[in-house]
């Protein structure tokens, strides 16, 4: 059993988000904002369907850069560090937080800003199954319509607005998502063949292409301890010799005990391991990421890798240009990653976008998005969605037939 759980949210009504969803599932979490990397959530919290406190899952998570550099090597900005990013957190519309709530936000130098948006919206089928008495099942349908929990703001960098994106689903699931939207920069018209598009009658005006390289740094608190274990799965496919039979696949468990700058592979996944906690099953509860679509940019030692796992210290904040550190770790991501062993993990999520401007990019741009989601395995002993008559089906399901 967990010790001492974290409270699930102990901050003022003002800074904090409380929201039930469909099957029962509460999320907690406070927020704060900073006025570089804009919104940060505190001390989240899942509590289920039948788990008597909340489960403590992540201490902090934000955006730790969205480093953009172009094509033709004449320019390269890191928005949350090098730009008005935190800044210039926009004024939401009722209209663009449909069915929620816009909350205000205190921003530095520039007063009250109603900047942050909660807000319901429905994601499809959560889980469906029907239990077909040919096989043994009772006849019956089980069907269940998903609902998210989103917190989002919208920040404006130069001629982008970057809208920041949280959802948390009622199955445990956690995914940010960063899209860009606003205008292309009227600056960078001039990429010749190869850097840019033509945008516009002709091809007189050549948009000039560059990458969007996300970052964001999460701060595991699983069970109210910030001491987690870290662990790598591949698994590896055999066909079977001359073509006879089925091809076989074998998966591998590696610890990850010292800093890590991990990169993407076919059937490959890490998992972030509780150390304070265990479901009703006896399993260690743990989180594994989930990353989605990304173009990695190999231009700078900080954007080759996709994913870094590094012992927390508290200065290091950004994963590029981590200015105002005075402890003196400046620099990037990919320096922190020296050997050191684990035992508080800071975990950092590189996504990429190559963009390649279209005509459609105008006018204003139509949003594209880029993300990872966090899937919780074995959070739980079942699924929190399960229906009543389906409770007693833990471990093997019966067999008819």
């Amino acid at each position: 059993a967990p010790s001492a759980p974290a409270p699930a949210a102990d901050c003022s009504d003002a800074y904090k988000i409380e929201q039930t969803v469909d099957g029962g599932t509460t999320w907690r979490m406070c927020w704060h904002y900073n006025t570089l990397s804009g919104l940060i959530l505190d001390k989240i919290s899942y509590q289920p369907k039948g788990e008597a406190k909340p489960i403590p899952v992540l201490t902090s998570a934000r955006l730790a850069q969205v480093h953009v550099p172009y094509d033709d090597g004449k320019a390269e900005y890191d928005d949350v560090t090098g730009t008005d990013f935190g800044q210039a957190l926009q004024n939401l519309q009722p209209g663009e937080c449909p069915g929620g709530t816009i909350k205000t936000v205190k921003v530095p130098d520039r007063g009250n800003v109603q900047g942050l948006c909660t807000t319901t919206r429905a994601r499809g089928h959560a889980y469906r199954l029907n239990d077909d008495m040919s096989t043994g099942g009772n006849g019956k349908v089980y069907a269940g319509q998903g609902k998210d929990l989103l917190v989002y703001t919208v920040n404006k960098a130069s001629w982008y607005e970057y809208i920041t994106e949280w959802r948390f689903s009622s199955d445990g699931t956690i995914t940010s998502n960063v899209g860009a939207t606003g205008s292309l920069s009227p600056y960078d018209y001039d990429g010749g063949d190869g850097r840019g598009w033509p945008i516009g009658k002709g091809d007189q005006a050549k948009a000039e292409s560059h990458a969007h390289n996300v970052f964001w740094r999460l701060n595991f608190g699983l069970d109210g301890s910030p001491k987690a274990k870290v662990e790598r799965y591949d698994s590896k496919v055999t066909a079977a010799p001359g073509g006879q039979g089925s091809p076989t696949t074998k998966t591998t468990r590696t610890k990850v005990t010292k800093e890590l700058a991990g990169d993407r592979k076919d059937m490959r996944w890490w998992r972030v391991v509780s150390g304070a906690g265990k479901n009703k099953d006896g399993h260690p509860r743990s989180y594994e990421f989930v990353p989605g679509a990304s173009t990695k940019h190999a231009g700078r030692p900080f954007t080759k890798h996709d994913v870094y796992f590094t012992e927390y210290k508290k200065c290091e904040q950004y994963a590029s240009n981590n200015i105002g550190c005075p402890g003196g770790a400046q620099g990037s991501v990919d320096k922190w990653v020296n050997g050191q062993g684990l035992t508080h993990p800071i975990t950092w999520v590189n996504i990429g976008f190559h963009h390649i401007a279209r005509d459609e990019d105008q006018q204003p741009m139509p949003v594209h998005w880029q993300g990872f989601s966090l899937a919780p395995r074995d959070v739980t002993a079942m699924s929190p969605l399960t229906p009543q008559d389906l409770a007693d089906q833990n471990g093997r399901p019966p067999m008819g037939g």
